[in-house]
């Protein structure tokens, strides 16, 4: 039986501007009702996020936020090596990201990757890439690797270009966990608390993968696909015809898995989950 009552999967999005379409946010509770959407029809912005999980979460929620937690780490010892003022762990990177950004509106990260030693490490737009960031497909931390041995397909937030960079995502949702000012725990970041709520990261393919999707269709964009995949995670159907929207999608399969599988104690012990890993790269719940 898992100790939360709550179950929270949030879509996150670090485009451009203030409200956005691929911000979506589903809710469940234990049991097997169907998951459902938070203030459906509405484009959320950021900040409202933020709002939302300050002073609307319901108490003893497990939420996951689909972003990474932090930068790679492990493989050179840093996350920015070379550079003397580089963060030593994730809570120190998240507060120079937002001191960085403090006048960026919507939550935005061109401050901090466009500043001088931190750019060095970036792929971005316009061919500008950095002279650290190494041949290929950018610096991954030890959990992305865990991901790629499920069968994922992870991208590094050091990569700023492309369709399915996470990057600026990651570094606009570091913004909201350092501003949630410790009232929620981050886990692995945090220790699991007895009570109370806790944040963690997911990857909504890994929850798509639990309900029967290969990696590479883990996009849902209909309905009765949808209710299949609920299925499989023990849920009731949504009930949807037609077309929806595959971030409300990931959303609503993710809450599902969330409650299926919060129980499960080897998914917060991975072993590769290291107390120095924990403490500056964090961890992808789910990720074994």
């Amino acid at each position: 039986m898992s100790r939360f009552a709550h179950f929270v999967a949030v879509d996150w999005s670090g485009a451009a501007g203030e409200r956005h379409k691929g911000i979506a946010l589903a809710h469940c509770t234990t049991g097997d009702a169907a998951p459902a959407l938070v203030r459906p029809g509405h484009r959320w912005s950021r900040q409202e996020v933020l709002d939302w999980l300050l002073h609307h979460l319901p108490p003893d929620s497990l939420v996951g936020m689909d972003l990474g937690q932090s930068l790679p780490f492990a493989d050179c010892g840093a996350f920015f090596p070379g550079w003397d003022a580089s963060p030593a762990d994730a809570r120190t990177l998240w507060a120079m990201v937002d001191t960085l950004c403090a006048d960026e509106p919507h939550l935005g990260v061109n401050g901090f990757v466009d500043a001088t030693e931190p750019s060095r490490h970036f792929r971005r737009h316009g061919g500008r890439c950095g002279d650290r960031f190494p041949v290929g497909r950018g610096r991954l931390r030890v959990t992305e690797r865990a991901q790629e041995a499920m069968g994922c397909k992870p991208y590094s937030n050091f990569n700023l270009v492309g369709a399915a960079q996470v990057g600026k995502s990651s570094l606009s949702g570091m913004r909201v966990l350092h501003r949630l000012g410790g009232q929620i725990a981050v886990w692995p970041i945090d220790p699991l608390p007895a009570r109370g709520s806790v944040v963690c990261e997911i990857y909504t393919t890994i929850a798509a993968i639990a309900a029967g999707r290969p990696a590479s269709r883990s996009k849902i964009r209909d309905g009765a696909s949808l209710d299949h995949a609920l299925a499989t995670l023990g849920s009731a159907p949504f009930g949807h015809a037609g077309a929806i929207d595959d971030h409300q999608s990931d959303a609503l399969i993710t809450a599902a898995w969330l409650r299926t599988v919060a129980h499960t104690p080897a998914l917060w012990h991975p072993a590769a989950l290291t107390p120095e890993i924990a403490r500056t790269e964090g961890w992808t719940f789910g990720a074994t």
